[in-house]
């Protein structure tokens, strides 16, 4: 359960934001809807902030632990082939948001290697409460 935000003067600093984030977390996954890319396993990019109500954190309890968002991707994954790096995307986000706390998600799937040419190709997708 999340700490209420004290009262601050006008003038004295005050919380804004409380952003947790995973950044660059590489994953095997099935992934694909070419021919050449069924029964195989592709590296992922993933990067992943969620915005929390600014508060007080002093323990792990007080906020969301990024180890959990390592493993939800890694469970996604573990679920079998998706086609889209979108739906990849879209499921990892909708995961995020199972904690209460967790007010704006943004994922963001690079596939290194889809295109020729580009460093990278994917999506982002960003939820909202």
């Amino acid at each position: 359960m999340s700490q209420p935000v004290a009262a601050f003067p006008a003038t004295a600093p005050r919380p804004e934001a409380l952003t947790v984030f995973v950044r660059g977390l590489t994953i095997q996954a099935g992934i694909g809807v070419h021919d050449h890319e069924l029964g195989r396993l592709q590296t992922l990019i993933l990067s992943v902030a969620l915005t929390l109500e600014p508060h007080a954190v002093a323990r792990l309890s007080d906020t969301v632990n990024y180890e959990g968002v390592a493993a939800a991707a890694r469970a996604i994954a573990a679920e079998g082939h998706v086609g889209l790096v979108e739906t990849f995307a879209q499921r990892l986000a909708l995961a995020c948001l199972d904690d209460p706390r967790v007010r704006r998600v943004e994922v963001t799937v690079d596939k290194p290697g889809a295109l020729d040419g580009a460093e990278a190709a994917g999506c982002s997708v960003a939820y909202v409460r």
